[in-house]
């Protein structure tokens, strides 16, 4: 089994073809294809980290669509001072299929 370890969207991936991964925002439209960076390679016993082998190494993925996460709400609040916020969050995500890790 073929699979690698990628840095996407400020965290590292475990990935194999075929899987369907959701990263941070990533520019490009759907259908549009993505360059990832491999860490790790692992090619059933055959273990790559050099970097200078993992340079050689592409892992691509196609975008499938554009999409946001669940709300986080953030509450604030200091006792005896009447202070009191509240704010919303949505993180806008990018669903991709990895298609070839070469």
């Amino acid at each position: 089994m073929v699979y690698a370890i990628v840095r996407a969207g400020g965290r590292q991936e475990k990935v194999s073809v075929g899987d369907f991964v959701t990263l941070n925002r990533v520019a490009g439209g759907a259908g549009s294809t993505i360059q990832l960076p491999a860490l790790l390679l692992v090619d059933g016993d055959k273990v790559t980290s050099a970097a200078a082998d993992l340079a050689k190494v592409t892992v691509t993925a196609e975008i499938l669509q554009d999409l946001r996460g669940p709300k986080i709400v953030i509450q604030k609040f200091k006792n005896k001072t009447g202070y009191k916020k509240r704010q919303g969050h949505r993180q806008e995500l990018t669903k991709v299929k990895i298609t070839g890790i070469k």
